[in-house]
C-alpha cells in the first residue's frame, strides 16, 4: 500500500485547536476592548482638559475685552486723523489754486469749467502743437475730477456734485478729440507744402507724452505708394487698391489714456452714504466715426444722464464684500448692534472701503454675454491706450499765388472717406493691413487680444480682425481688418492672480516695502471678505510699523469667515528670516495664535502652547511684542498707518491669494 505522507489528525486534535484558536481570538477582542475604552476615556479626558482650557481662554479674552477694544479705538484714531487730513488737503488745494491766480480754471466750479470750454471752442488756433499743449491742460482738470471721484468720502460729495462731475469730464474729453480733429484738418489743408522727397506724399509725427499724431496724405495717389512706415512711431499701414489712388488721408491717432471704454470706476460709484448699494453709472461714448461738434455735444449730453441699475454684492470673504445698508460704525467689524449704537460715531468704515471692494463685484441683474466676439469689460482691460485709425477726405489744398495763400473754405469740416464703399458692403473688398509698435511703457504678459471699438453697440468686439502676428522682441502686432476702427490692445484682467505670495515689513520709522509675486513678476512698492478681511487690513496696518506679515498656505484652508497669514516682529529694514515667523488666525472679533507651521502636514487651528485668544490682533501680537516694537506702533503717524491700509484693500491679498 502507498504511504500517504501526511499524519491523519484525530478529531479531538481538532477540536483542541478550535478551542486554542476560539481562546485566542476571545482574547484579542477583550484587549481591542479594553484599548479602545482605554483610548476612548483618554481621548474623553483631552477633550475635557481641551474644553476646561478652552473655556478658562473664552472667559479670559471677555473679561479684557472691553478694555482691549478701547486702546483699539484709541489707535483706529489715526483714520479718522488719516480721514480728516485728506479733508484738510482737498481745502487747502482749492484755497491755493484760488491763490495761484494762473487761469486755469477749477474743474469743480460750473461757472469755470463751462467758459473754460467755451473759450476754447471759440479759439480759432487750430496748430497741431498748440492744441496738444491746451490737450495737456485739458487731460489734467480730468485727472482732477476723477480723482475727487474716486477719493472723496460718500459724506463730503453730494449726488448733485457726483453727477456734474461726470459730465464735465464727458464734455472735456468730447471737446479736446474735437480739437484733435480740428488740428488734423488744419494740418491736412497745407499737405501739399511737406511732400516726402522720396514719394512726393505727405508724412508726419508728431507727439508728447500724452498723445502721437501719424498723419499720411495721398498726393500722388500711386498704387506703388499704398504702404507707408512712420519712421519715428514704427507704425504702419497697407492700403488696398481702391484707396492708394484715391484723395485721402490716413491718421493713426494714438491716445495713451482711454476715453472710449466705459469706465468701471464710475459704475460702481457711490452716489449716498446710507444708500450704498444704488449707484448711477455715466458711461463714456467716444465716437468712432468723425463728427460734427455739435452733434458729439449733444450726444455726450444725451449719454450722460444714462442711468445705471442698482448694484448688487456677492457675499463671501474670498470673492467679495458686503454692507448693511446703514453702516455708519466701524464697529460693524466686530461689535454687536447695541455697540454698534453706542459708538456709532467711530471711523466709518463701510463708506472708506465700499468703492474698491464693490468693484470686484458682479452686477447680478446684468445679462450675461452671450456673443463671444464682445469683449468683457469683467474679464479684459485695455492696455497702452487706444489707436484711433482712421482713412479720411483730403481737403482741398493750400494753393501759392504770388504772396497770397488760398484755400477752399468748406463747413463740413474733416470727414471720414467710407471704406469699405456703401455700394461693397454685401461684396469682398480687401483689408487693411496694420502694423503697431508697442509702447516701451507697457508690459504684455500673454500676446494681447486685439479689439474694435463698436460704437453702435458701445463695446469692444474681436470680429472684423483677423491674421494677426505678435511680435515679442520688436514689440509690435499687425493685423488686417475690413475697415478703419479705433483699436485697442487688452490683457486678461486677472491674470497675475491668484497671487504666488505677498510680504509686508516695515524697513524704518513710517516706511515699509510692500511685495506681492504673481505668475510673471514681483511687484515690490516701497511706501511711504467680508469683514474680517477689512478688520486684517486694518489691524495689519495699525501695527505695521513695527511687524512684518506675509502670506500663508494655510489661508486657503482656513474656511470662508477667516484669515491666515505670517506675523513677525521686526524692527530693522532687513528680510525676515525663515525661523522668524509665527502663524496666526483673524476672524475679525478673535485673533489668535496657531501651533501649526507652514511646513505641518495638514492644517489645524490649535492654539500655540502658553497663548491665549485675543479680541484683537494688535493685543494678540501685544503678547509676545517687545516694548521697543509696542512704542514704535504708539509713535506712527496716522498717514503711513493709512497708506498702508489703503495698499491692503487696493491689492486684497488674503483673498487672492
Amino acid at each position: 500500500m502507498k504511504s500517504s505522507g501526511k499524519k491523519k489528525v484525530s478529531k479531538a486534535e481538532k477540536l483542541r485547536l478550535q478551542k486554542e484558536e476560539e481562546e485566542r481570538r476571545l482574547k484579542e477582542e477583550e484587549e481591542a476592548r479594553l484599548q479602545a475604552q482605554q483610548e476612548a476615556a483618554a481621548r474623553l479626558e483631552k477633550e475635557r482638559i481641551e474644553q476646561e482650557q478652552m473655556e478658562k481662554l473664552e472667559a479670559q479674552d471677555q473679561e479684557r475685552r472691553e478694555s482691549e477694544l478701547a486702546e483699539l479705538r484709541s489707535l483706529e484714531q489715526k483714520f479718522l486723523s488719516a480721514q480728516q487730513w485728506k479733508t484738510d488737503n482737498r481745502a487747502q488745494a482749492k484755497w491755493e489754486h484760488y491763490l495761484s491766480c494762473d487761469g486755469s480754471p477749477d474743474p469743480t466750479v460750473l461757472p469755470e469749467i463751462n467758459t473754460f470750454m467755451s473759450l476754447w471752442r471759440e479759439d480759432q488756433n487750430e496748430d497741431i502743437q498748440h492744441v496738444m499743449e491746451k490737450g495737456e491742460q485739458v487731460l489734467n482738470l480730468i485727472e482732477k475730477l476723477q480723482l475727487l471721484l474716486l477719493d472723496t468720502p460718500p459724506n463730503e460729495i453730494t449726488e448733485k456734485e457726483t453727477v456734474q462731475y461726470q459730465e464735465s469730464i464727458l464734455e472735456l474729453q468730447n471737446l479736446l478729440h474735437q480739437k484733435y480733429n480740428g488740428a488734423t484738418e488744419h494740418l491736412l489743408k497745407t499737405a501739399n507744402m511737406y511732400e516726402d522727397s522720396e514719394t512726393g506724399n505727405m508724412q508726419a509725427v508728431i507727439k508728447d507724452k500724452n498723445v502721437t499724431f501719424c498723419i499720411w496724405a495721398n498726393l500722388k495717389k500711386k498704387v506703388r505708394f499704398k504702404n507707408h512706415m512712420f519712421r519715428d512711431a514704427q507704425h504702419g499701414f497697407d492700403l488696398p487698391k481702391s484707396l492708394a489712388v484715391s484723395s485721402v488721408a490716413v491718421r493713426i491717432l494714438h491716445t495713451r489714456y482711454d476715453h472710449v471704454s466705459p469706465p468701471l470706476w464710475l459704475q460702481y460709484q457711490s452716489v449716498s452714504k446710507v444708500e450704498v448699494l444704488d449707484s448711477k453709472e455715466l458711461t463714456q461714448h467716444s465716437k468712432d466715426n468723425v463728427e460734427e461738434p455739435e452733434e458729439e455735444e449733444k450726444n455726450a449730453r444725451e449719454e450722460a444722464n444714462m442711468p445705471a441699475e442698482e448694484e448688487t454684492c456677492s457675499d463671501g470673504r474670498k470673492s467679495a464684500i458686503s454692507f448693511k445698508e446703514n453702516s455708519n460704525s466701524i464697529a460693524d467689524v466686530n461689535e454687536t448692534e447695541e455697540e454698534i449704537e453706542e459708538k456709532s460715531e467711530i471711523l466709518d468704515i463701510a463708506t472708506q472701503v465700499q468703492d474698491p471692494l464693490m468693484q470686484e463685484d458682479t452686477n447680478e441683474k446684468e445679462e450675461a454675454i452671450t456673443d463671444e466676439n464682445v469683449v468683457d469689460l469683467q474679464e479684459f482691460v485695455p492696455v497702452g491706450g487706444v489707436y484711433h485709425i482712421d482713412v479720411l477726405q483730403l481737403p482741398p489744398q493750400v494753393k501759392q499765388i504770388k504772396d497770397w495763400s488760398m484755400v477752399e473754405l468748406r463747413d463740413v469740416g474733416l470727414e471720414a472717406f467710407p471704406y469699405p464703399p456703401e455700394e461693397a458692403e454685401d461684396a469682398a473688398h480687401p483689408p487693411i493691413r496694420i502694423t503697431l509698435r508697442l509702447s516701451d511703457t507697457v508690459m504684455y504678459f500673454e500676446h494681447p487680444v486685439i479689439a474694435r471699438w463698436d460704437p453702435a453697440g458701445q463695446q469692444w468686439r474681436t470680429d472684423g480682425i483677423s491674421n494677426i502676428t505678435y511680435e515679442t522682441q520688436e514689440k509690435s502686432i499687425t493685423f488686417e481688418m475690413g475697415a478703419f476702427y479705433t483699436i485697442a490692445l487688452l490683457q486678461d484682467a486677472h491674470l497675475n492672480m491668484p497671487y504666488q505670495a505677498w510680504e509686508l515689513r516695515p524697513t524704518g520709522m513710517d516706511e515699509a516695502l510692500f511685495i506681492v509675486t504673481t505668475v510673471f513678476a514681483t511687484i515690490q512698492i516701497q511706501i511711504k471678505a467680508p469683514l474680517a478681511e477689512v478688520r486684517a487690513y486694518q489691524q495689519m496696518a495699525l501695527v505695521a510699523p513695527a511687524f512684518a506679515f506675509a502670506w500663508s498656505k494655510w489661508n486657503l484652508k482656513a474656511g470662508p469667515e477667516q484669515v491666515v497669514f505670517k506675523v513677525s516682529e521686526h524692527l530693522e529694514a532687513d528680510s525676515v528670516k525663515d525661523k522668524g515667523w509665527s502663524l496666526y488666525m483673524f476672524n475679525g472679533q478673535k485673533a489668535q495664535k496657531l501651533k501649526i507651521t507652514e511646513t505641518s502636514e495638514a492644517f489645524s487651528e490649535e492654539l500655540e502652547e502658553d497663548s491665549e485668544f485675543h479680541s484683537t490682533l494688535c493685543h494678540m501680537l501685544k503678547d509676545f511684542a517687545s516694548k521697543e516694537a509696542t512704542d514704535k506702533v504708539e509713535r506712527a503717524s496716522f498717514l503711513f498707518i493709512d497708506i498702508v491700509y489703503q495698499l491692503l484693500l487696493a491689492t486684497r491679498v488674503l483673498t487672492y491669494s
